[in-house]
């Protein structure tokens, strides 16, 4: 019988763009996003377009809680921030081999930090 981790595993596998909800660090509501994510074994990685500029990115410096729905599976996961401009780089790649170098410098302005989420 398929767990709920598989599930969620599964629809992000054929998915391209998953929903984020976090906390308003200002407001304490509920904002959510649509955001475009890599899968990396048991690890989530998304990319904030406008890097530490984005408010989603900075609601979750203050309330790390973020809640993804991929198209019905849903997970809550504790965002950690990624700073290190080696492995911010390297979330860069995974984003340019999944969505195309080209679509990233288009959407994605700034890149000085990533977020990533362990969904096991």
């Amino acid at each position: 019988m398929p767990t709920q981790k598989d599930a969620l595993k599964d629809h992000l596998s054929r998915y391209r763009q998953i929903k984020i909800s976090v906390i308003g660090r200002k407001s304490g509501r509920t904002i959510s996003n649509p955001v475009w994510f890599v899968l990396d074994d048991e690890k989530l990685y998304l990319l904030p377009v406008q890097g530490s500029d984005t408010q989603w990115y900075k609601n979750v410096l203050k309330n790390p809680k973020i809640h993804i729905d991929a198209r019905g599976a849903e997970a809550e996961l504790k965002a950690v921030p990624i700073t290190d401009g080696k492995q911010v780089s390297a979330v860069v790649e995974k984003f340019q081999h999944k969505y195309g170098a080209g679509d990233v410098k288009k959407y994605y302005s700034k890149f000085d930090v990533a977020v990533f989420g362990d969904i096991r």
